[in-house]
């Protein structure tokens, strides 16, 4: 064959190919559906002349309000299929496939809140939005704890008549508690004026990076989790319903002297991490206030890290007490530390040890001591507690609580002067009192939390199904 007529046919094979991509192109976005709901629609309802679409784009992959599924657990298939019905408008049967899933686990919050969702366009109510960021990428159960305090104030909200008459409505979004997801995650929110209000992010490293978006955006940002000392001064948009870390610091601190009666300590921290040498600064400014004594620091976050000399070394120097204030990505060096100690030394810690991998460590974690804003055990006849043991069938921790108080928060605020500044200005009355599952939600002047924490402990027990259980220190 000639290079002329080979030159033909590879220009019409090209011209075929890109004919078909173009119609390919044109065919997608032409019938691919819609957002679930306007998100330039300031009425909160949805515009009957629009059809289903789901956004295209990477940031918009992690944002759902029931059009895509974010989280799977529970019964996918049955929320996939309610997933599909939202977007056909088939509102009913949206609703009854997610219950459908709910019945098959109950303790699913991504399916409580979709059919939240699915409710309010099936009756055709109008409501307000608010968006909960969470680490579903890479901390799916902590992400999971935050939405059923979230997903928790929603129903009863809805249920208990809205706020003056209006439904509330939720995005749920995942932010993988990465910083520059959360960077382009707030601004995709601030974008949307019907978002009212935020509930995240969980990690301080992330809700920091993301704060001066929200500032600016006056945009109310309530953190259930995050707890450095650095977000005080993060600005007037942003609070948290969690203590900062100078509460965590002076408890465990008191904790030491006055109960075990010791001074001298030795840290695990990381010093790549906000929350963690936020902690570690407040725990050493507290005890040496109070006349303890840090002998040695370990960052667990290094690549030469080494447990077992460090913990010699520390011995050596005549530490006590450890203490280890490990953010999520170093919790597995931490209980490399609490397994090798094999209770020799007495063991206290921070909020983040307050998870299912800190009970299977087993014995040798037994009597650590860790402190926390809340408790069940602890307030075990409460609304809250009776409510969330019956709505997800089995007791829920303490980042359940924080979130369900952020919610609530906004709530309150909303129902006060339903606009962004509105909300803003209505969280920062000194009159602003509302009930929350872990009690009266009062801010600072900061934004900050005021409130004492709870210390809790690991004893052998079965709630907890892992044979070993945190529970309130006496």
């Amino acid at each position: 064959m000639s290079q002329k007529n080979e030159s033909l046919i590879l220009f019409l094979a090209l011209l075929i190919t890109g004919s078909l991509l173009g119609a390919g192109y044109f065919l997608f976005f032409r019938f691919s559906p819609k957002p679930l709901l306007n998100t330039n629609n300031p009425s909160g309802t949805l515009p009957p002349t629009s059809s289903p679409n789901i956004a295209v784009g990477p940031i918009e992959t992690r944002i759902s309000q029931g059009e895509k599924v974010l989280i799977a657990s529970g019964n996918l298939a049955l929320k996939q299929a309610g997933v599909a019905a939202l977007a056909s408008r088939q509102y009913q049967n949206a609703v009854q496939q997610f219950n459908a899933a709910l019945q098959q686990n109950k303790n699913d919050p991504e399916a409580l809140v979709y059919r939240n969702n699915a409710q309010i366009l099936q009756n055709n109510q109008p409501f307000y939005t608010i968006a909960v960021s969470i680490p579903i990428g890479t901390s799916v159960n902590t992400a999971q704890e935050i939405l059923r305090g979230v997903a928790q104030a929603q129903i009863e909200v809805n249920q208990g008549g809205g706020i003056a008459g209006k439904s509330l409505n939720v995005i749920i979004v995942n932010d993988d508690n990465s910083p520059e997801v959360a960077k382009e995650v707030a601004q995709k929110l601030v974008n949307n004026s019907e978002v009212l209000g935020v509930v995240g992010h969980f990690g301080s490293n992330t809700t920091e990076a993301a704060a001066p978006i929200y500032e600016a955006g006056k945009l109310v940002l309530i953190s259930p989790t995050s707890t450095s000392t650095n977000i005080s001064n993060a600005g007037d948009y942003i609070f948290r319903t969690v203590p900062s870390d100078r509460f965590a610091g002076s408890s465990l601190s008191r904790y030491l002297l006055n109960t075990l009666n010791l001074k001298k300590a030795v840290i695990f921290f990381n010093s790549a991490n906000q929350y963690s040498t936020s902690l570690q600064t407040e725990f050493t400014t507290a005890l040496s206030g109070d006349g303890g004594e840090i002998v040695s620091v370990f960052d667990i976050a290094k690549p030469d890290f080494n447990p077992l000399q460090s913990l010699e070394q520390a011995r050596q120097q005549g530490a006590e007490v450890i203490v280890l204030t490990p953010d999520s990505s170093t919790i597995e060096q931490a209980l490399q530390v609490v397994r090798i100690n094999r209770r020799q030394l007495p063991l206290l810690g921070g909020d983040s040890l307050y998870r299912p991998e800190t009970l299977k460590v087993g014995s040798d974690a037994v009597g650590m001591v860790i402190a926390i804003p809340w408790h069940i055990l602890a307030n075990p006849n409460s609304a809250f507690a009776q409510t969330a043991n019956q709505l997800w069938g089995a007791s829920v921790n303490w980042r359940t609580a924080t979130a369900y108080d952020a919610t609530k928060a906004l709530v309150a605020a909303i129902a006060k002067n339903p606009t962004r500044t509105g909300v803003q200005q209505a969280l920062s009355a000194s009159d602003f009192t509302p009930q929350g599952a872990t009690g009266v939600i009062r801010f600072l002047p900061s934004g900050d939390r005021n409130q004492p924490l709870q210390l809790v402990t690991i004893e052998p027990g079965n709630t907890s199904g892992l044979g070993y259980d945190f529970v309130p220190v006496p």
